[in-house]
Order: C-alpha cells, then structure tokens, then sequence
C-alpha cells in the first residue's frame, strides 16, 4: 500500500460517499449504526471488567467483544479500499483511533487482558458531532481547534518554564532533605515538586526541615499563580477566534473537516469537494 493516489471508480466512490460522508442518507444511516456497535462494544467491555458479571456472562461478552472487533475490522479494510490515498488515512487521527480499536482484541490472544484497551473505541464516538450534523456544535468544535492551534506556542513555552521550575526545586528537596525524608533520588524531588505545583498533595513525601518546608511553600504559591496561565492563553485566543459555519463535508484527499459552507475546494490540499 502506498500513498499514491487510487484510480477513482464508480464503487470506490459511492463506499467513500456512504463510509466518510454524513450529507447522505445511507452515510448517515452507516454511522449511526456505527455509533451503536462502538457504544455497545465499549459497555462490553467495562461489563467484562466487572468480576461478578465476569463470573456469569464472561463468555457471552468475550463474544460480544469478538463479532464487534470482526466487524471493524472489516469496516477499517472497507474503508482503505475506498480511500484514493489509504497512507493518508492509515495516519489519520482517526485512522491511527480506528486500528488501536481493534488491535487490543488480537493482542489479547498473546497478552491476558489486554482487551481492556478497546474502550479506546470511545474515541471513535467523537464522529457524532459529523453524524448529526449539529452546526452549532460543529462551529464551536472548530473554534476549540483553531484556538488550540493558536495557543500550542504559548502553551509549550509556558510548559518548558514550568518543567524547569519542578527539576530546579526536585533537586533543591533532594539535596536539602535527603533520603531520610523520603527523596531518595532527583527523580523522586521531581515527583514532589510536580504533586505540589498542581496543588494536588498526596502527602506520601513532605519535607522535615525548616529550609525544606519554605522551599514547599513557594511552590505551593507559585502553583496557585501558575494554575490560571494556560487558561488565560486559551480564554483570549478563543475570544480573538470568529469561527463561521462549517460542513461536515470530508475531504477525499486529505480526509480533513470543517470545511466552510460556501467551500468548493478543500482549503487543507486543495483538492475538490
């Protein structure tokens, strides 16, 4: 399989039509039906996890489990033959979210119990928003998106300036309290740190010297004033951002969405809609 572009034809493009699009009525029928088995195969699986229930109908939901994850997988193949570039898809976020739901039920064969994973397939519930076309929901979704691309800059360097605090004050406890306090290694005086900057506070290690204890009670007044700093990024990108209705149109290119009302191209690729 390669990321080549697959001649079009009339059943490739009426499968991508029913598959990836929801301005259909089969497509809208596909994913509500979709959306159902993802439903019903993810309460299977924390049904499993339940020993009582485990004890009385392991077999039956250890079926269930299995007729879902035949089902996507043939779901997942129909959808690369459909696709005109499958590697775009196959590295797609939701086609990376459409093989890990299915992967942990033929991992689980070699590893006892990693068919817990598959609640991943909640992810895939994520698509109601194209299913059922709620514009308004669609407008802020994309306002979300467009504010977290603005905001990831700001963030990462608010994030490295953070990491740096927890190493330089993880290294202070560590030397200052030792391993009678528990801060065994830097790593460890990191792990303090980090709890108490979050203002989280397990307790499990807490610093017994006068010197220790300062050291803690910066932190903890720096966390408080560090807590609002990503929420004021956000707050103000996302009240900069004017985000105008969207489709639910997908791109058969590039497989992205949010594509303007008006739009006859896709603004991603360029590639037509």
């Amino acid at each position: 399989m390669n990321d080549s572009e697959q001649p079009s034809a009339p059943w490739r493009e009426r499968m991508y039509e029913v598959i990836f699009e929801a301005d259909t009525p089969a497509g809208r029928a596909f994913d509500i039906v979709l959306l159902v088995s993802i439903g019903v195969s993810v309460v299977a699986v924390v049904l499993e996890s339940v020993a009582g229930i485990r004890a009385r109908y392991g077999s039956a939901l250890r079926f269930v489990e299995w007729l879902f994850t035949i089902l996507f997988t043939v779901e997942y193949l129909v959808r690369l033959m459909s696709v005109r570039r499958p590697l775009r898809y196959v590295t797609s976020f939701f086609g990376v979210v459409d093989l890990l739901a299915i992967v942990p039920t033929y991992l689980s064969l070699v590893f006892v119990g990693a068919q817990s994973l598959l609640v991943i397939r909640a992810l895939r519930l994520l698509r109601v928003f194209r299913v059922f076309k709620v514009a308004r929901h669609l407008k802020e979704l994309s306002s979300l998106l467009e504010a977290l691309r603005g905001t990831r800059t700001k963030i990462t360097v608010f994030m490295m300036i953070i990491l740096t605090l927890v190493l330089i004050m993880g290294t202070a406890m560590y030397v200052v309290e030792g391993e009678a306090a528990g801060f065994t290694s830097i790593p460890r005086g990191i792990y303090w740190a980090i709890v108490t900057v979050t203002t989280v506070g397990y307790g499990d290690i807490a610093p017994r010297t006068v010197f220790g204890q300062v050291i803690a009670a910066v932190a903890m007044l720096l966390g408080y004033s560090l807590i609002i700093i990503p929420t004021g990024i956000f707050s103000t990108e996302l009240a900069r951002v004017t985000a105008r209705p969207v489709t639910t149109q997908c791109c058969p290119d590039c497989l992205r969405e949010g594509h303007d009302l008006d739009a006859i191209f896709c603004k991603h690729c360029g590639a037509g809609l």
